[in-house]
């Protein structure tokens, strides 16, 4: 599933490519016809996302609300102007990684000195500023299509909502959520959503994290991903935090000192910062020059306890264990954060 950086970076596309244009919006597949009616050739005024959760506003006072959910992508077409902080080749956006993570032999994670792929193709800086003709995917994972030949593209699958304006075209496939809201409705779902740094790291906005979740005997494990609690975490995000920190996954919210809370909040709002501006859920970010580049090249060597279930903590050697919680795979070092 698209953690929080994932969503703010396609949201930064919209408002690059969208946002003060005109846009027809249809329903290859049908299934949205309704809610692209209400929206169709109107202009996009805002693009936001919230956590996980994408909304789209256009000058009829209307809103369309996303969530990709566990499936979902956008496919972006034409002659796509990448933002100079999130520029990639071309590819889906939707999920984690983007192509194009512009760094060189030395540099570390605020240099930057050419494109460095990693051993899955994918990097996040590629292709700054200029349109380029050519096919983008967005979901969890961003990676190259294709050149594009004609535009508009023929809509390829189960494409539920297509927005176009004379030069670029985004599809969506397979969200969790795909709705027209008026203003109060969004509003609504949005105070449901719990503070995201990306959009107010705030005195107020960290003392809303803590006051929650040390009001809570849930375990912070599950705290996390609850996007009520702060929105944005998801499964590498909590494992990686929590290793960070020294903080026992079950341990209550309640036991939690303000002190550590705020620590963690601190810490999200850093690696969130790094995940939008790189496209790489980078967690070991002390590493310089070729360590860096390295971990940039390989996921395996991107993160503290994430998917190493069973090899040696980086740190003490204990084997890192992974089990259930909140039917999600949980990773951490049973020593380090004990």
């Amino acid at each position: 599933m698209p953690e929080g950086h994932s969503v703010h970076r396609i949201t930064r596309q919209f408002a690059r490519n969208f946002v003060g244009r005109r846009v027809s919006l249809s329903s290859p597949q049908g299934r949205f016809a309704a809610g692209a009616a209400q929206l169709d050739g109107h202009v996009m005024t805002d693009a936001r996302a919230v956590g996980k959760q994408m909304f789209l506003e256009f000058d009829n006072g209307l809103w369309l609300r996303v969530h990709l959910g566990m499936y979902g992508a956008w496919d972006f077409a034409g002659d796509i102007i990448m933002d100079a902080t999130i520029a990639s080749s071309n590819g889906r956006m939707g999920q984690t990684n983007q192509r194009g993570t512009d760094l060189g032999a030395g540099a570390g994670p605020d240099q930057t000195a050419g494109p460095v792929l990693d051993s899955a193709g994918e990097n996040s800086l590629h292709s700054i500023g200029a349109p380029r003709r050519t096919r983008v995917r967005m979901a969890e994972q961003e990676r190259e299509i294709d050149q594009l030949e004609t535009f508009p593209p023929e809509p390829v699958g189960q494409v539920r909502v297509r927005l176009l304006t004379d030069t670029v075209s985004a599809d969506l496939r397979g969200p969790t959520a795909c709705e027209v809201l008026d203003p109060a409705q969004v509003d609504a779902v949005m105070n449901r959503l719990g503070p995201d740094p990306q959009l107010d790291d705030t005195p107020e906005a960290e003392q809303r994290f803590v006051d929650t979740v040390r009001k809570k005997p849930t375990r912070i494990g599950l705290l996390l991903m609850d996007q009520s609690v702060v929105s944005g975490i998801g499964n590498v995000y909590r494992a990686e935090l929590l290793f960070r920190a020294k903080i026992n996954p079950h341990a209550p919210g309640k036991s939690l000192s303000e002190e550590s809370l705020r620590a963690l909040w601190r810490d999200w709002a850093h690696l969130l910062a790094i995940g939008v501006a790189t496209g790489q859920m980078m967690t070991m970010d002390d590493l310089d020059g070729d360590a860096y580049v390295l971990a940039m090249k390989n996921r395996a060597d991107r993160h503290w306890v994430y998917k190493r279930e069973g090899l040696p903590c980086r740190v003490c050697g204990t084997h890192i264990t992974l089990e259930e919680m909140g039917a999600r795979k949980l990773y951490y070092c049973p020593s380090c954060q004990a």
